[in-house]
């Protein structure tokens, strides 16, 4: 072997322990980020069943709703509402002690009903079940839901750029984020509650972070931080439901939208006693054009103290 011969063998041997270290070195640094995206995978998917475990409590009797949702009937005292350690020993107040006068009605149904149609306003998982006695309705929470959040911190809160504030005297009913919205209001005096009559349709939503809501809305102190908000009403809301269906639901805070309050039963504090009714459940059936009208009837008050 000439010495110009052993040279280049020489060269190629460095060439190709070169070629190895870098093919070394891009496995492993393959092999960090795999394990770091699996590492983190695993860990959401803990955070994710850890909250499924909490939000669905076990059911006495599950109902399959034609909309995809399951119905899940559970004990009244294995509700959500009591994982607040404040109402750990709460006793449930199973009517209220108070009744507003002349605010009773039964609920409308369209006074343009077809003739022959008597169905009245319900919810559509009714068509497959109802829940025993001592049982309330329960929107079952699914992987997905929780997935379409920013965070499982953030699933079931409101955004702080969708609340308008009706207070302002000049209510900006085109918000920056592109927000729309009709508000009438009251306020100056004392009240103890209030009650709506609201029409039910189902809007069409275009994009997924878009909602539709329809709603009464009670409301305690100012928008810094010692606002107490009550709502309910109906709302299209895909990226909180999974879905263009109208739903009945339910908002609270105790802070102006900051540490408290959810939709419907998906946080601690909302203490539900009927077993018709699920909060986030589809309202069955709905308003059309030229054809049958229907509607909610919402009250809310506020009991004596006794």
């Amino acid at each position: 072997m000439t010495m110009g011969m052993q040279y280049f063998l020489c060269r190629e041997k460095r060439r190709l322990l070169v070629m190895l270290c870098i093919l070394v070195v891009y496995l492993i640094e393959m092999t960090s980020t795999s394990a770091a995206r699996s590492s983190s995978s695993s860990s959401q998917n803990m955070q994710v069943q850890t909250q499924l475990k909490l939000l669905n409590k076990p059911a006495v009797k599950s109902i399959k709703s034609p909309d995809g949702d399951i119905i899940d009937c559970i004990k009244i005292t294995h509700q959500p509402a009591f994982d607040h350690p404040l109402l750990k020993n709460h006793t449930i107040q199973m009517t209220p002690n108070f009744h507003p006068e002349g605010v009773f009605g039964q609920n409308k149904v369209s006074s343009e009903m077809k003739e022959g149609s008597s169905r009245t306003i319900t919810q559509l998982w009714h068509l497959n079940g109802t829940c025993p006695e001592g049982t309330i309705a329960v929107r079952r929470t699914k992987k997905d839901d929780l997935l379409r959040a920013s965070s499982i911190k953030a699933f079931g809160k409101k955004k702080h750029r969708t609340i308008p504030q009706p207070r302002s005297a000049d209510p900006d009913l085109i918000s920056q984020s592109g927000h729309q919205h009709a508000i009438a209001y009251v306020d100056e005096d004392k009240y103890y509650g209030a009650k709506a009559t609201i029409n039910v349709w189902e809007p069409k939503i275009q994009q997924p972070n878009e909602f539709s809501l329809s709603q009464i809305w009670i409301l305690g102190g100012s928008f810094g931080e010692d606002l107490n908000s009550i709502e309910a009403g109906w709302q299209v809301s895909p990226d909180l439901y999974g879905d263009n269906h109208t739903r009945l639901f339910t908002y609270w805070t105790g802070d102006a939208y900051q540490a408290t309050g959810c939709y419907n039963l998906l946080c601690s504090g909302f203490i539900q006693i009927n077993n018709e009714i699920a909060m986030g459940a589809s309202i069955y059936p709905v308003s059309g054009y030229h054809d049958s009208q229907y509607d909610i009837s919402i009250l809310i008050w506020k009991v004596r103290s006794d």
